[in-house]
Formats: structure tokens, C-alpha cells, sequence
């Protein structure tokens, strides 16, 4: 999944048609959830995956991929893009953390009840 991924991400930068996972909620509650005109598949679901599964993005994956070796990832492959959106999804790979800190992992805090 990871090398697919990478590929699918340097292709849709390429294309203009790239989305980070904040950007693609942003543009589902925008164009989809929320629009007069919701746009559903054949089964009534909403789909983001459009601008990835187009086929020309799809296609240049297909060419692309038996080419790609370990020597040859970093140029034709957006690893380093998909690795780090994947960190920051999960609260990882942000500047504005010092991940070497010390923590108290025992936090003591008021619970509120509604």
C-alpha cells in the first residue's frame, strides 16, 4: 500500500489534483456532504477517491510500477510526502513538537460532566 500510494501522490502533485487528508474532508463536506447536488456512486456512497481512481492517474501507476526499485524510490515515488502525512495523521512528524521532551504520562485533570 505505501508504494502505491507514494506513486499516487508524486502523480496527483504533478496533475494539480493532490489532497491531504484534511484538504479531501474539506472538500467532501463542501462538494459532497453539504452540496444541493451530493454526488453518489451506482451504491449511494460517497466516494473521495475520484480524483485518484481517474484513469489517466491510474494508468501512469500502472506504467510506473514495474519500474520502481529501492535504488530509484525517492525520485520516481512521493515516499517521503506520503510518510509524512501518514506521521501527521497521527500526531507525529509536526516541527512544533520536541518528541525527545520528557513527560509526565500521568495527568491529572477535572473531568466534565454534561
Amino acid at each position: 500500500m505505501p508504494l502505491y500510494i507514494s506513486m499516487a501522490f508524486k502523480i496527483m502533485k504533478e496533475k494539480g489534483i493532490h489532497e491531504g487528508c484534511m484538504e479531501q474532508v474539506d472538500r467532501m463536506l463542501r462538494t459532497r456532504l453539504y452540496a444541493s447536488d451530493m454526488a453518489l456512486d451506482e451504491q449511494a456512497r460517497i466516494r473521495m477517491d475520484d480524483w485518484e481512481l481517474r484513469e489517466d492517474v491510474q494508468q501512469t501507476c500502472r506504467d510506473l510500477w514495474p519500474s520502481i526499485t529501492t535504488e530509484n524510490l525517492s525520485d520516481l515515488t512521493d515516499y517521503a510526502g506520503y510518510k509524512q502525512e501518514f506521521l501527521r495523521l497521527f500526531g507525529f512528524g509536526l516541527d512544533e513538537v520536541d518528541y525527545d521532551a520528557d513527560v509526565n504520562p500521568d495527568v491529572t485533570f477535572d473531568v466534565v460532566e454534561l
